[in-house]
């Protein structure tokens, strides 16, 4: 066994320091600072921000929630809608409610809150230039801020997105990569009424690429994505669907566009005391392109883990504690990931076909109902499906 001591002052170094205060940054600080440790959340906007995010809440992002949060949805979806690159409406409704629609900006400060609410330390408003980890001290890592402050830490969590420093740090590699561009648009009360409680699905005309409309009060959150590389279309597709819908001569409050980077297989999920979660990892759904579930329960794996890594007095339980946070994430998350590329790429083979499954034949539609209403990940909904035979899930 390793018999290291630290070079420093145990004192002058945070338990544990989350870069990035998203859902998967709070909810990495919260698990962390729940646990005890000394935790500094550090986010360089100042909040709340908004980001580019349908703000669905399926099953799974629900039951991830820390104790005691109270979701405060903008709407509670009981019908979703399915076009064919704007042809073939056809609407499927549910008795009950299939997800939730949330406030981006005002989410993540709840999360926020909750965090500081558990013990950990808010700073806005600072840029990480870098992360290191050198000799001769392995007790610590260095967390560099653009102005020259260097801060001390037993354990780093990165949330800081897909293209973040810390994600870098780590070695982080992406498969694949999409564009989204979103409209927050403002609405009269009448066209607010004919879209609440429910929610627009379009099979765009682009490869693997989709638009959407949710509903938020007299607000519709309307995007569309596809894969980078095709920019062009993706912004013709965004104009069109508008326009589409009627809402072209309505003026947007927000206009944003972002890429969502999906880890490959192999992708590292640490290095040393260091690791990433969420966005920061690539962890998302690959079909839907749905991170929130994601980023709160592998922050909340992240920031246990570092808690231990945190109290980890020699490199080899360093390691192992951090494997153990990889396995999880690759056994739980990956596993998912997996399930949800191969049902992508058939999506992209037949695009028709999978529309008129989803819209035409009820026990397709009420599987991917069970994936958004309750906490069943698709391929648990899909392993004992004829889909998920043929997509060889249930072996």
């Amino acid at each position: 066994m390793s018999t290291d001591k630290p070079t420093h002052d145990p004192q002058q170094a945070w338990d544990v320091v989350v870069v990035g205060a998203g859902p998967a940054g709070a909810s990495a600080a919260y698990a962390a600072a729940a646990a005890g440790r000394r935790v500094l959340l550090l986010e360089k906007a100042r909040l709340p921000r908004y980001k580019t995010c349908g703000g669905g809440i399926i099953g799974l992002s629900r039951d991830a929630l820390p104790p005691g949060f109270e979701l405060r949805l903008r709407d509670r979806v009981h019908a979703v809608t399915f076009t064919l690159n704007g042809r073939f409406s056809r609407t499927r409704r549910a008795r009950t409610t299939v997800f939730g629609l949330v406030n981006r900006p005002e989410f993540d400060q709840q999360l926020v809150e909750h965090a500081q609410k558990a013990g950990a330390v808010l700073r806005t408003g600072v840029t990480v230039a870098r992360v290191e980890q050198n000799q001769p001290d392995r007790y610590t890592a260095q967390v560099a801020l653009q102005g020259g402050e260097t801060i001390l830490a037993r354990a780093v969590v990165g949330a800081d997105g897909s293209a973040g420093r810390v994600g870098a740090h780590v070695g982080v590699k992406l498969s694949q990569v999409d564009l989204g561009l979103e409209s927050e648009v403002p609405v009269p009360p009448e066209v607010a009424a004919d879209w609440k409680g429910r929610v627009l699905i379009d099979w765009g005309p682009l490869s693997g690429s989709y638009g959407w409309v949710f509903p938020k009060g007299e607000t519709l959150t309307v995007g569309v994505i596809s894969r980078r590389g095709e920019g062009a279309a993706t912004k013709t597709y965004f104009r069109d669907f508008v326009a589409r819908l009627g809402l072209a001569d309505f003026e947007p409050s927000i206009s944003s566009g972002h890429l969502t980077r999906c880890r490959s297989d192999d992708s590292p999920l640490f290095r040393g005391r260091v690791l990433v979660c969420g966005d920061a990892a690539g962890l998302l759904e690959p079909w839907t392109r749905e991170g929130i579930s994601f980023a709160l329960r592998s922050g909340r794996l992240a920031g246990e883990s570092a808690a231990h890594i945190a109290q980890a007095r020699d490199t080899q339980d360093v390691h192992r504690r951090a494997l153990d946070y990889a396995s999880a994430v690759t056994t739980g998350l990956g596993a998912e990931m997996t399930v949800g590329r191969r049902v992508f790429d058939l999506l992209q083979r037949h695009t028709g076909l999978s529309y008129l499954a989803v819209t035409r034949i009820r026990p397709v539609w009420n599987a991917l109902e069970r994936t958004t209403r309750d906490s069943i990940p698709l391929a648990k909904a899909l392993r004992s499906h004829p889909l998920g035979r043929a997509l060889r899930l249930d072996r």
